[in-house]
């Protein structure tokens, strides 16, 4: 790769409260250290309240965007988010297979934190048939976990069997994300013959919009850095947590995770805990 640094892609929707989506995507990726680019699938209105209007846009312009980037500029890993209908997996499909990209990360992406539908019923199919044998890795929650393996996932044991069942449907990797368990949260990732687990405290946070995102944006970061699977999620896992937990309040509802917290710190020093501090963007 002829660039000065690594870089990564996107295919996702956008929010327009800039929590999750394209927006949270882009600033994972600075973050972790990739020059972001995006492929817009939808238009979200969307707050920290939660979503009031998506609007999908056309397979031709998602087509479109998808070879502009791929026929000038190289693309170190592809993140895959919002893709709310089977015509849109389908023509996502064409164009990766088209363009041969490696890797892959795929957050099935199904409904958003406040609950409103983001995936077709009717596409779930699509997504299991076309994408995820496409995949490096995928990242399912517990709810989309329940869903791709057809059981109900509550807790360590059934990651466990949803990771195997999804595994089999293509993907070469499989990390099922317990962030909506009982007490602690815990990851498990499963690469077709070992699972390994990532537990973590669970942090008193509610500012948490744009977690899932994020987390998959940063998999994918490191993938573009060179990192093996196991680095990378782990290394995701760490800052997906300093995330959260620095996470802020903005607006009326669920605030965002704080992308760029470390960056900030290294930068302002000790000031960032006063004038550069929460303080500064909470409302």
């Amino acid at each position: 790769m002829n660039t000065v640094i690594p870089t990564a892609l996107t295919i996702a929707g956008s929010d327009s409260g800039g929590g999750a989506g394209i927006q949270a995507d882009l600033k994972a990726f600075a973050a972790c250290g990739v020059y972001g680019m995006s492929v817009l699938t939808a238009i979200t209105a969307q707050n920290t309240c939660g979503v009031t209007a998506v609007r999908d846009l056309d397979a031709e312009i998602i087509a479109a965007q998808m070879q502009a980037v791929f026929d000038d500029i190289p693309v170190g890993a592809v993140k895959i988010g919002m893709l709310s209908s089977a015509a849109i997996i389908e023509v996502v499909e064409e164009q990766l297979k088209r363009y041969q990209v490696a890797p892959i990360v795929l957050d099935t992406v199904m409904i958003s934190k406040h609950g409103a539908p983001l995936l077709q019923a009717e596409a779930v199919g699509a997504l299991k048939s076309k994408l995820l044998p496409l995949a490096t890795i995928v990242t399912p929650n517990l709810h989309e976990a329940s869903v791709l393996a057809s059981m109900q996932v509550e807790d360590e044991t059934a990651m466990r069997e949803a990771a195997k069942r999804i595994h089999a449907m293509g993907p070469r990797y499989v990390v099922v994300k317990g962030g909506h368990l009982e007490g602690n949260p815990c990851d498990i990732l499963y690469d077709g013959n070992e699972y390994r687990a990532f537990h973590n405290p669970r942090l008193p946070r509610v500012h948490t919009h744009g977690t899932g995102c994020t987390f998959s944006s940063a998999i994918a970061a490191f993938l573009a850095r060179g990192w093996e699977i196991s680095e990378a999620v782990g290394e995701a896992k760490r800052y997906i947590t300093m995330a959260i937990e620095h996470g802020f309040s903005l607006g009326q509802g669920v605030g965002p995770t704080h992308h760029f917290y470390e960056l900030y710190q290294a930068a302002f020093g000790a000031e960032w805990g006063g004038k550069y501090g929460k303080s500064a963007i909470v409302r």
